[in-house]
This record gives C-alpha cells, structure tokens and sequence, in this order.
C-alpha cells in the first residue's frame, strides 16, 4: 500500500508529482496511467529490493502518487502547478499568439444577453424575477467575457 503524502493531497507537498512520476501534466490521463508509472518506480526503487532500492525516490513516488490517484487530484496537482508554471499545462499555442481580443464574439455575447434581459421584461415587466434575469445575464456576460476584452498571454 502506498505511504501517504503527509501534505495535502492535492501534491503540495511534491513540487510536480508528474515529473516524478514520469508522466506528462494533462488532464487526460487515466487511473490505470497513474498507477503503472507508480508501479514501475515502486518495482525499481523499494526499500525491500536485495539491492535496497532508492528509498527517497520511492517516498517521492508515493507521495506524487497518492497526489494524482484519483482524477480529482489530478485537477487540484495541475491547478496547483499553475498555467505560467508548467508549459504542458497552458493550453494551445495558437490562443495565446491571438493580435488581440474577440471583439465579435463579445458583441454577440452582449446580443445574448440584452435579448434574454428584453425578454424577461417584455413579459413579466418590472417584477423581481426579471431583476433577478437581469443580473443573471450581467453576470453571466461579465464571467465569459472578460477573455473577449483583455489579449491573452
């Protein structure tokens, strides 16, 4: 059984539990990938073998493994790595090369939203529930399109 990490699960207690693991940062990996590479380094580095193994590099693989075991862990350990601190983890090169934001998907996300909002007040007319719409459709505009305004990295 593997020895757990005495941190949080999430691998802030190794630095990139991919790394040591031998496995690339993306969220597609699968339960059975995280468990061979684990497997692979706990047969080459256990502290039982006749050789003595590696016992740090085992602590270390144990510990990235029960950072990564479970798909949610894999999302809270690339989280953790953060987008500018592993390049594997940014996404793809052509988003970001972009000359500047999205203006026309901003102005049809701003379309949507009017449209939604006349709606509401065309046929409820100045009740709450049309208020409520309303800062729902703000809302909603102000969370999606602030990556249409700014230039990406």
């Amino acid at each position: 059984m593997p020895v757990r990490c005495s941190t949080r699960r999430s691998g802030r207690g190794v630095s990139d539990p991919f790394r040591v693991l031998g496995l690339p940062p993306h969220a597609g990996l699968s339960d059975d990938d995280v468990r061979a590479a684990w497997r692979r380094i706990a047969a080459a580095t256990h502290p039982d073998r006749e050789d003595g193994g590696d016992p740090a590099r085992f602590g270390a693989a144990a510990a990235a493994y029960a950072a990564l075991r479970t798909g949610y862990d894999r999302g809270e350990a690339l989280a953790d790595l953060g987008p500018r601190t592993h390049p594997a983890v940014r996404g793809p090169e052509r988003a970001r090369k972009r000359p500047g934001g999205r203006p026309g998907v901003l102005a049809v996300r701003v379309l949507a939203a009017s449209a939604v909002s006349a709606s509401a007040f065309v046929v409820a007319g100045w009740a709450p529930a049309s208020l409520g719409v309303l800062a729902g459709a703000l809302t909603w505009l102000i969370t999606t399109g602030r990556h249409d305004i700014t230039k990406p990295d």
